[in-house]
């Protein structure tokens, strides 16, 4: 075996610099995660149109379209959602039924109430389900709610616990779209998108047939 050669000047710097770049690296994608999950507050809606108002805009049968894809974009699930709203007094109970592409079924049902305007002129809502750890709280402002929770998710087998920061847009009269950032420990793990439809849109499309994942 030849001498174990000693490392000269250049290349312990080259190393050194190396470190230095790699934890700069990280330091600029870690600080460029945290921008890019830092989500607007609702308040810089308050003059989109058409205005929500969460009890109204569920009140009866409305249907669901939506997905789950991960963090990187690939789509990984598929589901559809028959809706039944109720409204006693301030609480809307919202029964929700799940068909997903694979033949899973679920079901959800919220309590949510409405607990008024807040000091930022943001109307506050809180919910449960059986499903949710907590409470969920949420505030509309214009046309947007902002809705965050933990839930519960089974799949494959397994349990765990993991965050919505849930964002719902009133589009028109009978549409709005939802869009959920979903997180673990802080790091974003995929997303959700459902599409909303109720009054004339919603008797257009459904009920949906949840016996069978049938593709039209």
């Amino acid at each position: 075996m030849g001498r174990r050669q000693r490392p000269t000047i250049i290349t312990a710097l080259s190393s050194g610099l190396l470190r230095l770049s790699l934890t700069a690296g990280l330091l600029i994608a870690v600080f460029y995660g945290l921008s890019a999950c830092a989500k607007r507050d609702v308040t810089h809606l308050a003059d989109r149109q058409p205005v929500l108002v969460l009890e109204q805009f569920f009140l009866g049968d409305s249907v669901a379209f939506g997905i789950f894809e991960d963090r990187f974009g690939n789509l990984q699930r598929q589901f559809r959602v028959n809706l039944r709203g109720s409204v006693t007094g301030s609480r809307l109970v919202l029964d929700e039924t799940f068909l997903y592409e694979d033949g899973e079924k679920a079901q959800r049902i919220w309590n949510i109430d409405n607990l008024g305007p807040g000091e930022d002129g943001t109307i506050r809502y809180q919910g449960q389900a059986s499903d949710i750890e907590g409470r969920a709280n949420g505030r509309i402002s214009g046309n947007g709610l902002q809705w965050s929770y933990d839930v519960a998710l089974e799949m494959n087998g397994y349990e765990f616990e993991v965050h919505f920061d849930d964002w719902i847009y009133r589009q028109s009269e009978d549409v709005a779209i939802n869009r959920a950032y979903v997180s673990k420990f802080g790091v974003e793990i995929g997303s959700v998108t459902i599409v909303f439809l109720r009054g004339k849109a919603a008797a257009a499309a459904g009920p949906l047939d949840l016996d069978k994942w049938v593709a039209k």
